[in-house]
């Protein structure tokens, strides 16, 4: 028996097989939404998963606005930041975010789903979200991705 065959292949950033996908978000909930796409931002979808590297996708977001939201949500839902001076914290409601920002719903959705250190914060600047149908990233020739049929 060749015991060579069974070595296992830790792939790095260098070697992952990164591709541009495109991801409409027309008409789908926030949160199984961004669950969905932090996993192909991570790269669990791919059988060459590493976990200490980042060998996720680029994903590319259109139609922010479009997304929904579940249950009372639109009523209740608050956005927490802090201005770091003390006495700083400010709250913003679900619907002023939507009018004012409403690609920053998915983005903050997405970003809380992806682990909380170097990596995570590697992992998420392979994110691009655009309110409308246009977006910049015509020549990185993105791949249309239905996240419905990812599991």
């Amino acid at each position: 028996m060749d015991t060579l065959s069974f070595k296992t292949v830790s792939v790095n950033k260098e070697k992952a097989n990164k591709k541009w996908l495109l991801v409409d978000a027309e008409g789908q909930t926030v949160g199984r939404f961004a669950s969905m796409v932090a996993m192909v931002l991570r790269g669990k979808h791919k059988p060459s998963f590493t976990p200490h590297a980042d060998t996720g996708d680029n994903v590319v977001i259109i139609n922010a606005e479009k997304v929904t939201i579940s249950g009372n949500k639109e009523n209740t839902k608050e956005y927490v930041r802090h201005t770091n001076y003390p006495g700083g914290q400010r709250f913003t409601s679900y619907a002023k975010m939507k009018a004012q920002f409403p690609e920053r719903i998915l983005e903050k959705a997405i970003k809380g789903m992806l682990p909380k250190n170097k990596l995570g914060r590697e992992v998420y600047r392979n994110l691009y979200v655009y309110v409308g149908s246009e977006h910049p990233h015509a020549g990185q020739n993105p791949e249309v991705l239905n996240i419905n049929s990812i599991k």
